[in-house]
């Protein structure tokens, strides 16, 4: 799960890490009126005569798009705000489609020294908290990695024993920062560590981290990724889900916990266990076609959770063609038989169907299938799986 910029800097703010103080607009009313009320609080309070209008989007790359105004008066943050709210932004993580602003931030400006990156993330492989931290701040790491990997710091970080001040002033060390700065550096550093862990995040990213012209570091950007199965524990996190930020087939899937994810190809795929749907779409590729989704039903579902599976991956106007691979082992395959053809019957299914199962209940599932009366086409292992339905796909 993600969440919007505001939201990940109210969460910093509870660890004590230092963040730029900003109002939130929201569209609907009058916009620019809103704009200005917040840009007016926001010189009172805190005496400045800079503000930045920011586009509040679940994807990087905002200011490249024309998502990030700097304004040096109320008139211009109005200007800015009613140009930014409901403006397409396309970045490159957004993809061609990009995504509609429904939320703008107004930020007080702040005097930026110098820029930073630092990124918190786990490492399976090590079993540690990795903290990364680079001077190439406002670049997209991943970029940085590829040209300058030199320029990134990696400090590990035991999570039985915990962030230690050893561990801010490595980094401080490695931002060149002064032995003054370094001393607010390690609690700075800490507090993202603590955020980090306590939230049960899978990542948290400050991209810029700033040093002011005061010599104090703050966040000036943040991303926050939550790792959706400790979110039960978190409901003032849940309760932070943008929904319009999210596919609709996406939002429609947690309700019936399935785990999708929209693609764009044109072959639609349903699938029990994450390793065979990633097979799945594998062996789709590899015999020239696109999935045109992840859709894992999980290892006990139901006749209603098939159903309601086949119904979301319809909704996709791209698919062309839908694979059932079934691997019957705490699912029956059956079950699944039942589920396929009731979505089919519902559904009035126009678009060619291939089903592989294979495992428990398999002969019955085969036979329900074949005297079901519809136009089905069975498959006798993976590799003819993909066969048909990319052929199918492509009207062959």
């Amino acid at each position: 799960m993600n969440i919007h910029e505001y939201q990940a800097k109210s969460i910093l703010k509870k660890y004590g890490v230092r963040v730029p103080e900003g109002r939130l607009v929201e569209e609907g009313g009058d916009v620019a009126a809103a704009a200005e009320k917040a840009a007016q609080s926001l010189a009172q309070e805190r005496g400045n005569a800079v503000w930045v209008v920011k586009a509040q989007i679940h994807a990087g790359g905002r200011g490249k798009a024309g998502g990030v105004k700097v304004c040096k008066s109320i008139a211009d943050v109005k200007a800015a705000a009613q140009d930014i709210m409901g403006k397409v932004l396309v970045t490159p993580q957004t993809g061609a489609a990009g995504k509609k602003v429904h939320k703008i931030w107004i930020e007080e400006g702040s005097q930026i020294a110098k820029e930073f990156y630092l990124g918190v993330v786990l490492d399976r492989a090590t079993s540690q908290v990795i903290m990364m931290a680079s001077t190439e701040g406002g670049m997209e790491i991943e970029e940085v990695a590829h040209t300058h990997p030199e320029k990134i710091i990696r400090v590990p970080v035991d999570p039985t024993t915990g962030y230690q001040p050893f561990h801010g002033r490595k980094i401080a060390k490695a931002l060149g920062l002064t032995a003054e700065q370094t001393k607010e550096a390690v609690g700075f550093f800490g507090g993202i560590y603590k955020s980090f862990m306590a939230e049960d995040c899978s990542q948290v990213e400050i991209n810029p981290l700033i040093l002011t012209a005061q010599g104090h570091l703050a966040a000036l950007d943040a991303k926050f990724n939550f790792d959706d199965n400790a979110l039960y524990r978190h409901p003032e996190t849940v309760a932070m889900r943008d929904l319009l930020e999210e596919n609709p087939q996406d939002v429609e899937a947690s309700k019936y916990e399935l785990a999708y994810i929209a693609l764009d190809g044109n072959i639609g795929c349903l699938v029990n266990g994450a390793g065979l749907a990633m097979a799945t779409m594998d062996i789709i590729k590899l015999h020239g076609g696109e999935p045109a989704n992840f859709l894992d039903v999980g290892g006990g579902a139901s006749k209603e959770k098939v159903a309601h599976a086949f119904k979301i991956i319809l909704k996709d106007p791209k698919v062309k063609a839908i694979l059932v691979n079934i691997f019957g082992g705490i699912m029956k395959c059956d079950v699944i038989a039942e589920g396929v053809i009731a979505a089919a019957r519902e559904l009035d299914l126009k678009v060619p169907l291939v089903v592989r199962l294979e495992g428990t209940n398999v002969e019955a599932g085969k036979k329900l299938l074949s005297e079901s009366g519809l136009k089905i086409t069975p498959a006798d292992g993976l590799t003819d799986a993909a066969k048909k339905v990319v052929a199918a796909a492509k009207g062959a």
